[in-house]
């Protein structure tokens, strides 16, 4: 009688004959150009990280970021010609223009009018404030009206900054050397600006 295999031999031979088939099924496709898949997912990392276009997108956002900061860091810089212009005029000029701001105030009845000289003044804004009131919004806007006018009329000058027209209880007309300051009455209780620069010389025009 023919001997049964035994159990080593029984475990050992499928092994035997699954690793023949394997090495033979590798083989067929070496030979035909393919690629096993444990070979292309062990490389693929690798190459994904070696890939020079990765390499060159990121020195061209390196160099995008630059560029952006550089033009951010331009657009922050004030330009010269927003900075407030300087006036240079001569007595006589600034003699007329005062007359012609006061005028317009008087034209329309403006209260308390008075004129503050500030050149004797360190860090000053302007040479000369020239202040008056009004008993109400309306009556604010119309002598700022009127004076914009009269300076336009004698002086030949225009303001170079206007602000406060549309609340009507501050309207400020900045003529460089000289700034204008028409109140609402309380207004200019309220902020007092004959106190804040109390060294000012101050000249009262009678109404």
């Amino acid at each position: 009688m023919a001997k049964k295999p035994s159990a080593a031999s029984a475990k050992k031979s499928p092994v035997k004959k699954a690793s023949a088939k394997g090495v033979k099924s590798i083989a067929k496709k070496l030979s035909s150009g393919t690629k096993s898949k444990s070979s292309v997912v062990k490389k693929s990392p690798a190459k994904k990280g070696k890939t020079p276009v990765k390499k060159v997108l990121t020195d061209k956002e390196r160099e995008l970021r630059e560029a952006n900061v550089i033009a951010n860091s331009e657009k922050k810089k004030k330009p010269a010609a927003s900075k407030r212009p300087k006036k240079i005029t001569t007595e006589k000029e600034t003699s007329t223009l005062l007359d012609a701001i006061v005028e317009g105030m008087q034209e329309r009845k403006a209260k308390n009018i008075l004129i503050m000289n500030l050149q004797e003044i360190e860090n000053r804004v302007t040479d000369y404030f020239v202040i008056c009131d009004a008993d109400s919004n309306t009556h604010v806007n119309s002598i700022a009206d009127s004076v914009e006018e009269m300076v336009e009329k004698l002086a030949k000058e225009k303001a170079y900054h206007t602000e406060g027209s549309q609340n009507g209880e501050w309207i400020l007309m900045d003529y460089i050397n000289i700034v204008v300051h028409v109140f609402l009455r309380e207004t200019r209780e309220h902020y007092n600006i004959e106190g804040l620069w109390g060294d000012a010389e101050i000249t009262h025009i009678k109404n």
